[in-house]
């Protein structure tokens, strides 16, 4: 690779040491590969000398353990410099790109071409990886949003050094590699995503068509039972496909934690009388949510009224907004003001980038969220890394159900309230019979003790959601490797990786259990 590109000075090593909680992995030295060629040769001489290698992407993994490998002693290998959009195609609507190639650039090439397509983004951040994000099953918010289903074409470099392309990118002048996941026989895209059996080093995209109208809308709940009421109203419209996106729901503390940091005067944790008082000062409810439509003019009118007849009675307010009455809306800003005497400034600056996020502009106003304890402010480059932010992240799926999801919220309030934590939670319909549940523990690393406290009641938690059936749909390092399944299916995954990894070099310990 060239020295400069393996890197070996101690602050560098302890950076990327650092996460969003407390870590022993030590890791000897940085490996900064230009391209694929380089990646397998690294590979190669890595069996030949039984060095453990870890690879990371844009190393991005805020609250799930950022760059840090699942065990000590693991060479890094940063992908974050392999930055090239190999292909784009604009009659088919789809990108292959390299795993370095972040959110913020492809939103940029898409704006440089004028394309007639959007890119589906996390509220992740904007210098997240693409790839990165869509192997670990990641989300988003248009009809898009579940990113490894909208992945083909992978491009994998194997622990030996071999790479392989999955489906028919794997056949020779193949003309249907882009645009047709299968191929022919056995598919085995699905490997390679929250394992350790392979490195991807390409991936295709594909891109969601602008729709001739888009208009997102926003409900708010004020009844504590809220979230119960409002999925079932909505399941029937996500299953027969008016809603096609996902549709985000947050909890009273998830809504804080966007608004401000925490509270100055207030004893923490914020308890629910607490929270009652805020939500009546801040003028915010139990529970919002937030989502879009997307179609004609026509299909967006029908599908508004269909969502106004299923949130009737679940909902005290829902309301729509497009391009236009959000101009209309910064325009009159200061009358509105002097008419009622209320400041709708803050307001749009709030629902802004969710709006933008539904239409695929990505943004890093979430990431704020991760300062919540913290004595600092908000920095205008948020590092949860550098900047000790206390995160971690759990995110346990249910069934699309009223009950479930009331269950669901009841249970990791009740468990991160007692550990002396405020329950930030967003549910989210996935798809259109389940919801995943977004957790995030929030703390300050540099208050002493705090990271004991955190890590003993995230594992309280893990442990409690899993002996109910509520297994997380993505890891965070303290969980790793996964929950042991069956014997016969550990035995199958055991197989694959003693004939793909017999020395247990690549990534050791990360979702496919060691040799």
């Amino acid at each position: 690779m060239g020295s400069e590109f393996v890197v070996c000075e101690p602050v560098s090593l302890e950076r990327a040491e650092t996460a969003t909680f407390r870590t022993h992995q030590k890791i000897p030295v940085i490996l900064r590969p230009c391209n694929r060629e380089q990646v397998a040769r690294a590979m190669s001489i890595a069996c030949r000398n039984g060095v453990p290698v870890y690879p990371v992407s844009s190393g991005k993994n805020w609250g799930y353990g950022s760059r840090v490998p699942v065990v000590t002693g693991c060479a890094l290998m940063d992908l974050s410099g392999m930055k090239r959009i190999v292909d784009f195609n604009e009659r088919l609507g789809y990108v292959t790109v390299e795993p370095g190639v972040t959110q913020q650039d492809l939103y940029d090439e898409l704006r440089a071409r004028n394309s007639k397509f959007w890119m589906d983004a996390s509220g992740s951040s904007p210098r997240c990886s693409l790839i990165g994000n869509a192997m670990e099953r990641g989300f988003g918010h248009t009809p898009y949003g579940d990113h490894f289903a909208q992945a083909c074409a992978l491009e994998v470099v194997l622990p030996n050094g071999e790479t392989v392309r999955t489906g028919f990118a794997g056949l020779p002048s193949a003309r249907a590699g882009q645009v047709y996941r299968w191929g022919a026989g056995p598919s085995i895209d699905g490997l390679f995503s929250q394992s350790n059996l392979g490195i991807v080093t390409g991936m295709t995209i594909w891109l969601m068509p602008a729709p001739e109208y888009f208009q997102a809308f926003f409900f708010q709940s004020d009844r504590e039972d809220g979230i119960a009421a409002i999925v079932d109203a909505l399941r029937p419209l996500r299953m027969d496909g008016t809603l096609r996106s996902a549709v985000h729901i947050a909890n009273d503390y998830k809504v804080l934690a966007g608004i401000q940091q925490f509270p100055q005067g207030e004893n923490a944790p914020l308890v629910p009388e607490r929270m009652k008082v805020l939500r009546e000062r801040l003028k915010f409810t139990r529970w919002s949510g937030s989502g879009a439509l997307y179609g004609t003019r026509a299909q967006v009118a029908e599908a508004r009224r269909l969502l106004r007849q299923a949130l009737k009675g679940a909902t005290s307010k829902l309301q729509f907004l497009d391009d236009r009455t959000l101009r209309v809306a910064a325009k009159f800003t200061g009358l509105y003001r002097m008419v009622t005497g209320l400041d709708l400034t803050r307001t749009l600056e709030l629902v802004k980038p969710v709006y933008g996020l539904l239409r695929g502009i990505p943004t890093q106003q979430p990431l704020g969220s991760a300062y919540w304890r913290k004595a600092m402010p908000v920095p205008a480059d948020p590092d949860p890394d550098r900047d000790g932010c206390g995160l971690i992240w759990t995110a346990p799926v249910a069934p699309m159900e009223g009950e479930e999801a009331a269950r669901l919220c009841g249970m990791i309030e009740r468990r991160l309230l007692a550990g002396g934590f405020e329950p930030m939670i967003s549910i989210t319909l996935l798809t259109e019979r389940a919801i995943a549940c977004v957790v995030s523990l929030t703390y300050d690393r540099d208050q002493p003790g705090e990271d004991e406290k955190a890590m003993e009641c995230y594992l309280a938690l893990r442990t409690e959601l899993e002996r109910e059936g509520y297994y997380s749909y993505r890891l965070a390092t303290p969980a790793l490797p996964a929950p042991a399944a069956d014997s016969a299916y550990e035995r199958l995954l055991r197989s694959i990786r003693v004939a793909l990894d017999p020395g247990d070099i690549l990534a050791p310990g990360r979702y496919v259990p060691r040799v």
